[in-house]
């Protein structure tokens, strides 16, 4: 049963943090929170073990006698709790080996590949045996579904906020742009189109679900406005860029997806006013606030630091 003193792993991670950057604002960053969440969090704990372990002054804080007693010994439990969840990780064996990744269509048509390839390298550097990678692709809403329902280990996603019932952690910034094939009469106009001719555009679309069609439609709402029927509705990016290219109604794409062909200029991108098309890539998972011990994890910071 465990004792109503001893906060939990990853506030004592917080304190130890404290001790060894010698500063709640560094310790904060390091662990990409908020200095007041960091402050709050310390708090608590001194609330729950009934100590004092941080002093607070003008010039910053710094752990009390107690506070540093108290890091002292967390440290040395986190160390144990670091080996037993290697030893977990070692009894899983072969059973943890194949790694079930579902990703939105963008983002594992542009970026999975490169992720995967360093995840690979990665683990052979380290002496140890690649993980085997099952990848699924499909839109966003159910790339979250899978990874709810346990299909997936780990999934990557599109979208403006992030999705409810799952862990997430941001990976990537993206941004919408509209296009139009080179010399298509939209290319040529000089002037943003505004939000209300925007949604009177007859699109070549991506599903309902996806989250490049969701960003577009939460755009509009903001302005009142709601997505057009589309001229044409494909499931995936490529699938929608190639029929741009081939003279099809206009899209929005995302701009890494579009890049070459715009330097190219194969397509135009032609300006909108007053819509705000940022997107963010995140990786979902279930379970603790952090990813999975393991491949997942090392996936999901790859991506991170790939992409940042």
């Amino acid at each position: 049963m465990p004792t109503p003193h001893l906060p939990d792993l990853d506030a004592l991670r917080l304190l130890v943090g404290i001790a060894r950057h010698g500063s709640i604002g560094g310790t904060a960053r390091a662990n990409g929170m908020s200095q007041q969440a960091a402050s709050e969090r310390v708090r608590a704990m001194e609330t729950q073990t009934g100590l004092t372990l941080l002093r607070r002054g003008a010039r910053g804080s710094q752990l009390t006698e107690a506070g540093v007693v108290v890091a002292e010994w967390a440290a040395r439990l986190l160390d144990l709790a670091d080996e037993v969840d290697t030893a977990i990780e070692g009894l899983r064996g072969d059973r943890s080996r194949e790694l079930v990744v579902w990703a939105s269509m963008t983002i594992a048509e542009s970026l999975i590949p490169r992720w995967l390839v360093q995840l690979r390298q990665r683990q052979q550097s380290e002496g140890y045996r690649a993980t085997a990678v099952s990848l699924h692709a499909s839109n966003s809403r159910d790339v979250v579904e899978a990874v709810r329902a346990g299909t997936a280990h780990v999934g990557f996603v599109e979208g403006v906020e992030a999705p409810a019932a799952v862990r997430s952690v941001t990976v990537a910034e993206d941004e919408l742009v509209l296009v139009a094939a080179a010399g298509a009469p939209l290319s040529r106009r000089r002037t943003p189109l505004l939000p209300e001719e925007v949604a009177a555009l007859a699109l070549t679309s991506r599903e309902e679900g996806s989250g490049t069609r969701e960003v577009l439609e939460i755009a509009l709402a903001k302005h009142g406005l709601v997505v057009g029927d589309p001229e044409v509705e494909l499931t995936t990016a490529t699938a929608v860029r190639e029929a741009v290219l081939a003279g099809s109604a206009p899209a929005f794409l995302s701009r890494r997806v579009v890049a070459r062909d715009v330097d190219s200029g194969s397509l135009s991108v032609v300006a909108v006013l007053d819509l705000d098309l940022r997107r963010y890539f995140r990786a979902v998972w279930v379970g603790t606030k952090n990813p999975p011990t393991g491949a997942v994890r090392d996936l999901v910071a790859i991506a991170r630091t790939t992409e940042r």
